[in-house]
């Protein structure tokens, strides 16, 4: 009994994703291909899903134009790029480093630079201070 509700929470936790089977290509190396792309790319009407997990309009009609520019014989960096002149870079999950990105590929180590240089100074102004 247990292990059938442990079963069926399991079953009912997976992701459900978008991909109509309609939308499959034959070639099954270019729906690999595809599926690969469609995870690196937000859904910008979701933002926190790829448009492979995203029953969105626009997910749906972006998955579509990975693969008709797939069956074209375009590149996966043609694609990234075709994607992001069109909708900006917003709509990579993983933002490419560029002079216009650094500031947040930067942030998260300034942020770190600062925090221990404050932290240093409060525990040498604790350590400084006699007590009373």
């Amino acid at each position: 009994m247990i292990a059938r509700l442990l079963l069926l929470v399991c079953l009912w936790a997976t992701p459900s994703l978008a991909l109509d089977p309609g939308e499959a290509l034959s070639n099954h190396e270019l729906e690999t291909r595809a599926r690969a792309l469609s995870q690196e790319l937000r859904c910008l009407v979701c933002q926190n899903q790829s448009i492979d997990d995203s029953d969105a309009p626009l997910a749906r009609d972006l998955r579509q134009m990975v693969r008709t520019r797939l069956l074209a014989g375009d590149s996966d960096e043609q694609i990234r790029s075709a994607v992001v002149e069109r909708y900006g870079e917003f709509a990579l999950f993983r933002p490419r480093l560029a002079s216009h990105t650094v500031p947040l590929w930067a942030m998260p180590i300034v942020i770190l630079l600062l925090g221990g240089f404050f932290g240093f100074r409060l525990m040498r102004q604790k350590t400084s201070t006699p007590p009373q």
